[in-house]
């Protein structure tokens, strides 16, 4: 008998469904948060809002009939540790009980950050390792993982992390000054590649598995001002968190080496896939599993039904 679940995100920046069936994604649904443009981001009060708005939309984009799903399941938490929270994510939660009680079915609850992992497993074609690193690298996130997988859930120990801003943060911030609109990412990495200038040796702040970023803000500022190219300024930045990453993670299997897998929508980015596959033979999440997505919560759903929970 096949088994059908629906799976709710209401990340920061993107209202997502995903329908898994089977233990397949049939379908990811996303529906980004509008930001004003010059904008680099949003309060939690404008996404919540955004999300209330989208969420009709997004259901009637579902083209399946969702009224036989056995289950819903929801991101409720940016991470799975005490205090971990985020108002946008009432708003699934919100329509996750909704649909339960509809449908009298059960909802189960899992972290953002479980979610983006468990669509990377999946994306990726990555043997399902019981252990392994991942990185989670978007907007609101810089942080290497030590992950304990049991096929179902993700326990996550953090082994580094940024000290002040993300990656994310840097792409869309440096994009922001370069006359892009908000997220950045995808016209970042296209204007990086029109640059023909060598890159300098880089200089990293990285502290054992943890580092710093702000600085490569504050000198993207100053190569605008002294009329170096957009082109270079956004390989510059990109070289930046190449380099970085790289060092967090030399420093990481220098104590342990373990598999390696990216996730989060900064990994998208076709220039940092090609390295880390090449020197580490990393995993990486599909583009359309790496940023925000519902994918990663629909199957940790489907895995809990199937195992009588």
């Amino acid at each position: 008998m096949s088994v059908s679940v629906l799976g709710i995100d209401t990340s920061n920046y993107t209202t997502s469904l995903a329908l898994c069936v089977d233990g397949e994604i049939t379908e990811n649904i996303k529906v980004p948060l509008k930001v004003k443009e010059g904008g680099a981001g949003l309060r939690q009060s404008d996404a919540v809002f955004s999300h209330t708005v989208n969420l009709p939309v997004a259901f009637e984009k579902i083209e399946s009939d969702i009224s036989k799903i056995k289950a819903v399941g929801c991101s409720d938490k940016p991470r799975s540790v005490e205090g971990s929270y985020m108002p946008c994510f009432l708003c699934g939660t919100a329509a996750a009980a909704s649909v339960s009680k509809a449908l009298n079915i059960p909802v189960y609850y899992n972290s953002h950050q479980e979610g983006h992992i468990k669509a990377a497993v999946y994306s990726s074609e990555m043997p399902e390792y019981d252990r392994f690193y991942a990185y989670h690298l978007s907007g609101g996130t810089l942080e290497l993982l030590t992950v304990s997988y049991d096929g179902e859930s993700c326990a996550c120990d953090i082994t580094g992390k940024t000290l002040d801003i993300t990656a994310g943060q840097l792409i869309d911030r440096v994009g922001v000054m370069l006359g892009m609109s908000f997220p950045c990412g995808a016209e970042l990495e296209r204007l990086s590649e029109k640059n023909t200038d060598k890159i300098p040796k880089i200089k990293v702040c990285v502290n054992g598995c943890d580092c710093n970023l702000s600085g490569f803000e504050n000198k993207a500022e100053k190569l605008k001002k002294d009329g170096c190219a957009p082109s270079f300024i956004a390989a510059y930045v990109l070289e930046a968190i190449k380099e970085t990453i790289d060092k967090m993670t030399e420093n990481a299997f220098s104590e342990k080496k373990l598999p390696l897998l990216f996730s989060g929508g900064v990994s998208s980015n076709a220039y940092l896939r090609n390295y880390f596959i090449n020197k580490y033979g990393a995993y990486f999440a599909k583009p359309a599993f790496s940023a925000d997505n519902a994918a990663g919560t629909a199957l940790i759903t489907y895995q809990k039904v199937i195992n009588g929970k």
